[in-house]
């Protein structure tokens, strides 16, 4: 598994109102949903990403925004072939 460390200012953390491990979380759920969104993962790796099951980061789409019809006939394809 890599490592990536993201230096936040404590501001950040002071105004979102967040613990550190909260923040994390909700970074890599997000960075999941674009990736997702943009067709540069699968919903399953989206998910691995997010640190969640597929299941759970489908159900979670509508909560951001995203709608898992969005995609095209193709990318459809290869997140089926994926899962």
């Amino acid at each position: 598994m890599e490592k990536i460390v993201l230096e936040i200012p404590e501001e950040i953390l002071i105004s979102s109102k967040e613990t550190t491990r909260e923040l994390s979380k909700e970074i890599r759920m997000l960075a999941a949903l674009k990736y997702y969104q943009m067709g540069k993962l699968s919903s399953g790796r989206a998910a691995q990403l997010a640190g969640i099951s597929r299941i759970s980061f489908l159900q979670s789409l509508s909560q951001y925004g995203v709608s898992i019809f969005d995609l095209k006939t193709e990318e459809l394809a290869q997140d089926m072939n994926n899962a």
